[in-house]
């Protein structure tokens, strides 16, 4: 059986973006940036999914003022992909917008013109749940990983 829940201990949260970012490589493969995120997500608003196993997949909501949230770093194992978590996923994080009164949810993913199957399959989930592109910045992370930088307004 699967289950989303709020988490809300630093530990469990770093504990659990570690794992689950560890078991994908192919979108977590830079070290310092792993290190990162299991440090950033401490303080965030944070959903994990799990089944009997433990957990699997996780979402941290990063503010950046009073109308906009974002997806700050999102994942989950590759066995449990296209099973409508990610969707639930997101659908906390429109509830987080809508409860704390916020008009748009972001997110930033690797553009397509850098070639990833993986990343392809990304935007193709961000897309498939409400968010369009706005607009590259191809040295925000370096030359070799622009961001694609994606919102989504988000109704009350």
């Amino acid at each position: 059986m699967i289950d989303i829940k709020e988490i809300t201990l630093p530990g469990e949260k770093s504990y659990i973006c570690n794992l689950v970012l560890r078991a994908l490589p192919n979108w977590f493969g830079i070290e310092s940036a792993i290190v990162d995120y299991v440090n950033d997500v401490r303080p965030m608003p944070f959903y994990a999914a799990f089944d009997d196993g433990g957990p699997f997949g996780f979402v941290a909501i990063k503010r950046h003022n009073q109308y906009t949230a974002e997806v700050y770093v999102m994942g989950i194992m590759q066995n449990f992909h296209r099973m409508g978590i990610g969707t639930k996923l997101i659908d906390l994080c429109e509830d987080y917008c809508r409860k704390n009164k916020m008009t748009f949810l972001t997110v930033k993913t690797l553009d397509e013109s850098r070639a990833d199957e993986g990343y392809a399959k990304t935007r193709q989930f961000y897309l498939s749940v409400g968010f369009k592109p706005l607009e590259v910045f191809p040295l925000l992370w370096d030359e070799s990983n622009p961001c694609l930088f994606m919102a989504k307004y988000i109704a009350e």
